[in-house]
């Protein structure tokens, strides 16, 4: 069973191979092999922002999501990306059906606060998981569906919250003990000293991951908290790997290539 975290960056891949990608995915399911996609879109969430003029607040070096963005991300993510991606993978013969964090309660969450001077600031309507419900999931895999995730979820008292697909993606992975859990990401894999290319990691436990976790930043910095959650949480593998390289996918769906952690 497979957990594949579909980026934006790596989107593009659709639009620029061949698509033998989608061919390997639809060999090995034909074969028995289950899949769940979560996808993200930043990329496309940053360019609706900025066509509305929507203004961008910072809090404690994380953007807050306003009702305003909130709207933007539901939008986009739970509406266009989602649904470009089910019809992508239908065209290729792949039974796919969509869903987002609110199906079914799939994703538990509460809103994140972070630490600013001492003291725990909201970051508006950005969701924390803390649980997961994957039922519904194991139902369309059982049917012979894969199920595409958008990350878009609510709270329990039915509040919409922007929750990070690599996160998402990492906690899903771990609620299935999935064997394999795949981020497609703008790079080749995880740098101990970016970037300096020859500091690739090919293969780290999650404690000595653990150890260095605190020591990336920006995009990295939640692939890695990603890596490290769906391993603790019951997933067997976590793999970074170039999610704009068609052979870079191919050779994870093997279980090689890019950044594998491990227990």
């Amino acid at each position: 069973m497979m957990v594949i975290k579909y980026g934006g960056h790596a989107m593009d891949l659709a639009n620029t191979e061949t698509g033998n990608w989608l061919f390997e995915i639809k060999k090995l399911h034909a074969l028995g092999e289950r899949f769940v996609i979560v996808h993200g879109g930043g990329p496309m969430i940053d360019a609706e922002i900025s066509a509305r003029g929507l203004a961008k607040e910072v809090v404690g070096g994380y953007r807050v999501t306003s009702p305003e963005i909130f709207a933007v991300v539901e939008e986009v993510l739970s509406g266009h990306v989602l649904r470009e991606i089910v019809k992508l993978f239908r065209s290729n013969g792949l039974p796919a059906v969509g869903l987002s964090g609110k199906s079914q309660a799939l994703l538990d969450v509460v809103p994140k606060l972070v630490l600013v001077n001492g003291e725990m600031k909201s970051i508006g309507q950005v969701g924390e998981v803390v649980g997961v419900n994957p039922e519904i999931l194991i139902s369309l895999m059982n049917a012979g569906f894969i199920p595409i995730v958008s990350p878009v979820s609510e709270t329990r008292d039915g509040v919409g919250m922007n929750v990070n697909a690599d996160i998402a993606a990492g906690a899903i992975a771990g609620s299935l003990s999935a064997d394999a859990t795949i981020f497609m990401t703008d790079v080749p894999g995880i740098y101990r000293n970016w970037p300096d290319k020859s500091s690739l990691i090919s293969a780290i436990t999650v404690s000595a991951l653990t150890e260095i976790a605190a020591t990336f930043e920006s995009g990295m910095a939640p692939k890695v908290a990603a890596c490290i959650n769906a391993i603790n949480s019951g997933a067997k593998s976590a793999r970074i790997i170039d999610g704009k390289s068609d052979a870079a996918f191919i050779a994870a769906l093997s279980h090689s290539g890019g950044t594998l952690v491990t227990a």
